[in-house]
């Protein structure tokens, strides 16, 4: 779980992984300059350029043809390290950039050209400093016109393409039930979610152990153990390291008819003696815990730091749900305690029952939704835990163990519509 004020989340930058991160010098700059550092996170569903400065930045957006590009001209900064190797940043496999490069336009402006693989839709936003970060400009690159066919093989390309919209809503009806009753006439279907990614790389242990990557580590063996069960299937709200919305994390799940959703997370603390598993459910009157209501606030701010654009989200904000909320909230309860037990295991336990806080991402109203919290990871041994085959492997299978539990103790057969 992030912690904002952790000394692992003010470092997270120095630790971008397969992303290059190139810093300022503090010798020989201008002191016109404020960029701090560019960042380019490709995946196969959109392509994330962040361009980060010490002051808020102006810019244009605008396209050419012959070849494709996206051009930005940025206003009040001059050339620097940092800019002027941005071309080191791109990745060959990419889908959407093939190279980008800089030049001073004039003698107060930079532009910015992404020549790009295809034709893509832009989209251009600034966000406020956060978390450490500061001011940031980014540019998202979508594929222009994404056919029905990239619809189908990737629905999580339709969400993001309606959410950019403003078009998708917590409370839009979800698909139509799949027939017959899971685990006997039709498999189970589960939704893990591993926490954070791309710009938000979550909390960061001492050892430089990021939690969007060892989360990843764990659903990917977990979805594993799960479709080889013969009545079971697992889908991933993620499955790269590309950032991802709350609210869309919720409608893949609701997209997707599932009958479960586990968001899988490691835990931070401002103090490494912190140590333990958790397991959490939403409430909707309050937090039962000061840990609880703390870890939701910080769960929840994942999108200011991996870059929501829009304001005013009336997702967050909502508090208004209906019988079928609350009957799914007892089922999360129900389903939390039984891989809590398992849990407790293969680990200590940080809290021995299931805990209750506004979280965000586990607001589907008709799926009953956990968030498993495998360990500390500002804890010195529990980092050191996580980065181990071995113990990913034991918390997959545990998880997968409380499925089984909850469904044989009598869970309901079929998402509630």
């Amino acid at each position: 779980m992030t912690d904002l004020q952790s000394p692992g989340r003010r470092r997270w930058l120095k630790s971008a992984g397969a992303v290059w991160l190139l810093s300022v010098s503090k010798i020989g700059l201008a002191a016109s300059s404020h960029m701090v550092a560019i960042r380019i996170w490709p995946s196969s569903t959109y392509s994330r350029v962040t361009l980060e400065s010490s002051s808020p930045l102006k810019y244009k957006q605008f396209a050419l043809s012959n070849p494709e590009r996206v051009v930005v001209d940025i206003e009040n900064i001059h050339l620097n390290p940092v800019l002027k190797k941005v071309g080191n940043l791109v990745r060959s496999d990419d889908p959407y950039i093939k190279n980008a490069r800089v030049g001073q336009f004039d003698k107060n402006t930079v532009r910015l050209v992404l020549e790009l693989k295809q034709n893509v839709t832009p989209k251009v936003f600034t966000l406020d400093p956060v978390a450490g970060i500061k001011n940031r400009l980014v540019l998202d690159l979508y594929p222009a016109s994404a056919s029905s066919r990239q619809y189908e093989d990737d629905p999580l390309l339709a969400l993001l393409e309606d959410y950019n919209k403003g078009n998708l809503e917590q409370n839009q009806p979800a698909a139509a039930p799949r027939p017959g009753k899971a685990g006997r006439d039709r498999p189970i279907v589960v939704m893990l979610d591993p926490g954070h990614g791309g710009e938000d790389p979550g909390a960061i242990g001492k050892h430089k152990t990021r939690e969007k990557d060892i989360v990843l580590k764990i659903a990917r063996r977990l979805k594993a153990l799960i479709d080889k069960e013969p009545n079971m299937r697992a889908y991933m709200t993620r499955n790269e390291d590309v950032f991802i919305p709350l609210k869309v994390r919720v409608a893949k799940a609701r997209k997707q008819r599932a009958d479960l959703f586990i968001s899988i997370h490691a835990d931070a603390f401002t103090s490494r003696l912190a140590r333990g598993s958790s397991v959490f459910a939403l409430s909707t009157s309050g937090a039962t815990s000061t840990a609880a209501r703390y870890l939701a606030r910080t769960q929840n701010e994942s999108d200011l730091i991996g870059g929501v654009s829009m304001s005013g989200d009336r997702y967050l904000d909502h508090t208004m749900f209906d019988m079928v909320q609350s009957l799914t909230i007892n089922d999360s309860l129900k389903f939390g305690k039984e891989v809590l037990s398992r849990m407790g295991r293969i680990n200590h336990l940080h809290k021995k029952t299931v805990d209750q806080a506004g979280f965000a991402v586990l607001k589907a109203p008709d799926i009953p939704s956990i968030l498993v919290e495998t360990a500390f990871i500002s804890n010195l041994e529990e980092e050191r835990k996580l980065r181990t085959g071995k113990f990913q492997q034991q918390v997959a299978n545990s998880i997968l163990a409380g499925i089984k539990a909850y469904f044989a103790n009598g869970a309901p057969l079929a998402p509630r519509k």
